[in-house]
Formats: structure tokens, C-alpha cells, sequence
């Protein structure tokens, strides 16, 4: 049998499209193509060699995820199975600039990468409840209105308002990020995946749900004062003194729908009184004492998902892959 060289960059792009084929086209035929999604985040940021085009910024870590029996009831997938399952982690800040302040108040992110060797799941989450646009045409033109003036190498505030008054679907993730603090640790904040996902119960029982990690032992925000006395740079170390001394581990829980909310949209929340069930823990053993690690070649592909969990019908869902996969291409050559 002939083997075919495993392609990150052709998968994620055929598994987005596979998913595609199936919804109406009205769903995604205005999404623009995943190279112009990262051409928009260049266009902010500028092409860091060899760096990943959002959350440039970032540390690799390893640990384990433990499933629990709600997440068994839910999936039945082995990666739920209560077993200790291997687990490549990266923590990152938000942007395309691997020089972002570590003390800004953007959004964290968490991805993460858990195999048994016969089932995958890839996820990529961050630290607001809610993404940023409903629609993936709509990110490119968040990028645009942000694009640095060459004369005054920042944003024109005027489009940046103007993109923000007629988009009222970017308000809710901005004005969470304005009233929360900076976090402390990347293992003291809560993260969000923001996409709806269908979970397939073994008993062939259908629902859709949102899923979070939150930390085991709680947020830590940090004030204008303790600010002061930190680096621009102070979350990689934090973070390997808080797993060598305090551990970390966060509680991954999935918030499930109810008929009638809205799953395709990932700038709404579920309503908060929908049912809540503890599916499985993450535990975070080891984090890179500098620069790369097996993280860095992983594209967190939010398709790549275990048995008994589908995307949902959601159009920025479906374009993060190929616009995934156009960044890792871009950036393998450069670590050449």
C-alpha cells in the first residue's frame, strides 16, 4: 500500500469543505478564502516569520485530559473513556504580534491536542465567552478598519468606530474584554470554544452545546497597581512556577441548547439557564522552559473532533480551519 505524506494544510482545507457541501449555500457563499483571512491578519500585524498569524504570541505545555462519565453519556468516544489521555497544550495572547504586552486586555487563548491513537480532538478556545464577528466575511473587515495608518503607524479611530457602530455583533466580546481584568496567569482564566458543536450520545440522542475550560482553582484578575510592578513578558514564567508549585487544571464543561437557540452564531451566548455538565478535566503537567515545542507544528484544527461530536452549522466555525492551515503554511518554511 502506498502511503500519502500527511498534509496538515489539504485536510483542514478538505475537512472544512466537506462539512460545507452539506449546509446552504446562502451559509457560506459570501466567506472569503482562507488566504484572505490571513492576508487580513497580515495586513495588521505583518508576516512574522516563521510565527503563527493570530496568537503569534504563545508557550507549548503537555499534560492529560480525563473524560468523565457525563462526557461518555454525551459522545462515547474513548477519548472520554476516564483514562489519562495524552494532551499537547498552548497557551497564547491574542493578536499576530509576537511582541504584544502580556499586561493588554485582549483576549487568551488555549489550545489544545488529545489523542489515544485511534480517536483526535483539536480545539482552540479563548478567554471571552464570545467571538468577535457572526460572519467570516465580517473578520476581514474588523482587520481593515484596524490596519495601522502609515503615516501614524496606528488604527484610524474613525474607522474603527465606524466598523464598530455598524457591526453590533463585535459589542459584545468588546465591551467583555473592556470590564474584565487582565488575568493573572494563563492558568487562572476561563476559556470559551464560542462555537456550538453537536454531541451524539450512544444512545443516538442529538444536542447541540457550547463548551468551556475553567480553571480548577479559580481567576485571578490583576489591577493598575500590580500592573505596574510586572513585565511585558511575564506570563511564560508565571505559568511554569504555578504548575511546578500550585499545578494547574482546568474543568472542561459543556453548556447544552435547548430547541430554538441559536447555535450558528458564535457572538451569542447560550441563554444562562441552560443545563450545565462537567465532561472531562484538563491537567497541565509540563510547560517549555523556553521558545517551541510539540505544539508548534499542530494547526488546532476545531474540526478535527473525537466520535460523537459534529460542528454545528456555523460559518466562522467552518472557515477556521483552511485559514489555519494557510498559516501554518506560511510559517513552516520559515522554521526550515
Amino acid at each position: 500500500m502506498t502511503r500519502v505524506p500527511f498534509r496538515p494544510k489539504s485536510i483542514a482545507i478538505l475537512a472544512a469543505a466537506s462539512v460545507l457541501a452539506s449546509l446552504a449555500p446562502a451559509a457560506y457563499a459570501q466567506a472569503p478564502t482562507p488566504s484572505a483571512l490571513v492576508d487580513a491578519l497580515e495586513g495588521v500585524f505583518g508576516k512574522q516569520a516563521g510565527l503563527r498569524r493570530s496568537g503569534a504570541k504563545g508557550v507549548c505545555a503537555t499534560g492529560y485530559f480525563v473524560g468523565t462519565a457525563e462526557g461518555r453519556a454525551l459522545t462515547g468516544s474513548s477519548l472520554f473513556s476516564g483514562q489519562e489521555i495524552p494532551a499537547v497544550i498552548r497557551f497564547s495572547v491574542g493578536g499576530g504580534s509576537p511582541k504584544a504586552t502580556d499586561k493588554g486586555k485582549s483576549v487568551r487563548g488555549l489550545a489544545v491536542r488529545v489523542t489515544d491513537g485511534k480517536e483526535t480532538w483539536e480545539t482552540s478556545n479563548i478567554s471571552a465567552p464570545v467571538f468577535f464577528v457572526s460572519k467570516p466575511e465580517n473578520f476581514v473587515k474588523f482587520l481593515e478598519a484596524r490596519r495601522p495608518d502609515p503615516a501614524t503607524g496606528r488604527p484610524d479611530p474613525a474607522k474603527v468606530k465606524a466598523f464598530n457602530d455598524s457591526h453590533p455583533d463585535a459589542k459584545p466580546q468588546i465591551d467583555y474584554l473592556a470590564k474584565a481584568p487582565v488575568p493573572a496567569s494563563y492558568g487562572a482564566v476561563n476559556y470559551w470554544g464560542t462555537n456550538a458543536f453537536e454531541f451524539s450520545a450512544p444512545g443516538g440522542k442529538k444536542v447541540f452545546g457550547k463548551w468551556m475550560f475553567e480553571a480548577s482553582r479559580g481567576t485571578i484578575g490583576l489591577n493598575d497597581d500590580d500592573l505596574k510592578n510586572l513585565s511585558d513578558n511575564f506570563l511564560d514564567d508565571e505559568l511554569r512556577k504555578r504548575v511546578a508549585t500550585l499545578g494547574v487544571g482546568f474543568d472542561f464543561k459543556v453548556q447544552l441548547a435547548q430547541p430554538g437557540d441559536k447555535v450558528d452564531d458564535p457572538t451569542v451566548p447560550l441563554p444562562e439557564d441552560r443545563k450545565v455538565v462537567t465532561a472531562g478535566r484538563l491537567v497541565i503537567e509540563k510547560v517549555e522552559p523556553g521558545p517551541g515545542g510539540a505544539c508548534d507544528k499542530i494547526t488546532y484544527n476545531p474540526l478535527v473532533l473525537p466520535k460523537g461530536v459534529g460542528p454545528s452549522p456555523d460559518p466562522v466555525l467552518m472557515a477556521r480551519p483552511g485559514a489555519y492551515a494557510v498559516s501554518l503554511g506560511r510559517r513552516l518554511p520559515d522554521q526550515k
